[in-house]
């Protein structure tokens, strides 16, 4: 009977130090990102300022404003003119400096709060995350509610796969009915998206677009292997993923199917409805791992997720090194399906295909924030102009839902996420990596507290809380 009580006892114990640790590690995790609140950042209570001799890149037509005044009031931009008069206001004097429309990643994973000063000191004001977990939906209410200074922020639920087990990761959907339930339930808790993933057959992907269209949700596709890739084309799926993914489904990595790569970049040209994110980047960093045996010790992964550094960039490796191991021309196959995939965004191009940038960045080693140039360099790869680049990035993404259309061109009453450059984007991206001021619904952020946010968020503690989030995830979506 002691015997019995002792062990009681220790398992209380243990339940109770481990509900500590729980509590601890969230708490300090959400204190030391208490840089990021309005309070705590430096104008941030104010959203209303007259910024003059500016070079305004408008992004809704091909063109510089030159020498232009642009009123921002109370977050949106409320006057664009030659010469504006206003009482007692802060000016920016931007002579010599081209704003731009603050930048938009259609196609990310967040796994914290430090993550969204990353974004934001790379031009970056506005982010899709395509990976729900409820810690999104927390996120989002304090984005919405202004308590702190980040991209603004919209989020899929749970990546939705059929009835075949593929990980803990994804939400199996068993019939009809439960996915019927599913879009339901996430469009009433507050999710912006459905996303469709992996094992999607059609009775299942139907019922989703069905109810979707009942719940009025839009849906992003990841393609899924059961039904035709032709299936993704409907009015309902907002944008398709994945570049790869036509040489997995209908080419079936068949890098030689001409033909059938002619199919689909015709149906491409058909859509009236789906955007296209190629996310480039994400694969050729396989490429990178393949060519660089100490990439994991490179210093740009002190920006990654430390719960993602030492699970999935330490996986992603060991997968491809290991098959590098076993055969090494896997080295020259995976660049050659990169330059297929370059080439195939090319004839897309040439076809009028709607283009938005996602780089997927939070998984692997694709860094948040940083890896946007990488994706836009890789468009120029494909014979983009600078402005049709830049449009993929801004207008275009836009464009993609209804509840993003106030954003991405510097218009009257639009909101006011502008970034301020020393350079002409149209002539020089790279100028995109270093913006003088940020302005993120009309909050003004200048290079130091961009730099400060790369600062706290590198080498950053957190795993613990990271983990606990994602258990919070498996425990409560399943």
């Amino acid at each position: 009977m002691k015997i019995v009580k002792r062990f009681l006892k220790f398992i209380i114990i243990f339940i109770g130090l481990f509900i500590l640790i729980i509590i601890i590690s969230v708490f300090l995790d959400k204190k030391n990102t208490n840089y990021l609140k309005v309070k705590n950042i430096k104008y941030a209570n104010n959203n209303s300022y007259l910024i003059t001799n500016a070079n305004i890149i408008p992004m809704n037509k091909d063109t510089v404003l030159v020498n232009k005044m642009v009123h921002i009031k109370d977050g949106l931009i409320n006057n664009i003119a030659d010469n504006i008069e206003v009482k007692d206001i802060e000016i920016i004097n931007a002579k010599n400096k081209y704003l731009s429309p603050g930048l938009i990643d259609m196609h990310v994973h967040i796994w914290d709060r430090y993550e969204l000063g990353l974004y934001l000191s790379n031009s970056i004001t506005t982010v899709r995350n395509l990976w729900g977990m409820p810690m999104h939906l927390r996120i989002k209410k304090d984005i919405n509610n202004d308590e702190i200074i980040s991209p603004m922020f919209f989020t899929s639920g749970p990546k939705l796969t059929g009835p075949e087990f593929i990980g803990d990761d994804n939400l199996q959907l068993m019939n009809p009915t439960d996915a019927k339930e599913k879009v339901i339930s996430y469009k009433k808790r507050g999710y912006d998206f459905i996303k469709t993933f992996y094992n999607l057959n059609e009775d299942i992907f139907d019922a989703v677009v069905e109810q979707a269209m009942i719940s009025d949700i839009d849906i992003v596709a990841h393609p899924s292997q059961k039904v035709p890739y032709s299936y993704h084309f409907n009015s309902q799926i907002k944008s398709i993923e994945h570049v790869e993914d036509i040489i997995q489904q209908p080419l079936k990595y068949n890098l030689s199917d001409t033909l059938k790569l002619k199919e689909v970049i015709n149906d491409f040209s058909k859509s009236k409805h789906s955007s296209f994110s190629p996310t480039l980047t994400v694969y050729n960093n396989i490429y990178q791992i393949l060519i660089d045996d100490t990439i994991l010790e490179s210093k740009k992964l002190d920006f990654m997720n430390p719960l993602i550094k030492i699970v999935d960039s330490k996986a992603e490796f060991d997968k491809w090194h290991n098959a590098k191991l076993r055969d090494s021309s896997i080295v020259k196959r995976i660049k050659k399906q990169h330059d297929l995939h370059v080439k195939i965004i090319k004839k897309l191009h040439k076809k009028g295909v709607t283009f938005i940038c996602g780089t997927d960045a939070g998984i692997g080693i694709t860094l948040p924030g940083f890896s946007i140039h990488q994706e836009l360099a890789f468009y120029k790869d494909a014979g983009l102009s600078n402005y049709e680049i830049l449009k993929t990035a801004t207008i275009n993404a836009s464009r993609t839902h209804k509840i993003m259309n106030e954003m991405g061109s510097i218009e009257v009453g639009k909101i006011a996420n502008l970034i301020l450059l020393d350079e002409n984007p149209l002539l020089s991206l790279s100028t995109l990596k270093n913006p003088s001021i940020v302005f993120i619904k009309g909050r003004k952020l200048n290079r130091q507290t961009l730099h400060n946010f790369e600062k706290q968020a590198k080498n950053r503690n957190g795993l613990i809380a990271s983990a606990i989030r994602y258990l919070e995830n498996l425990i409560f979506e399943k």
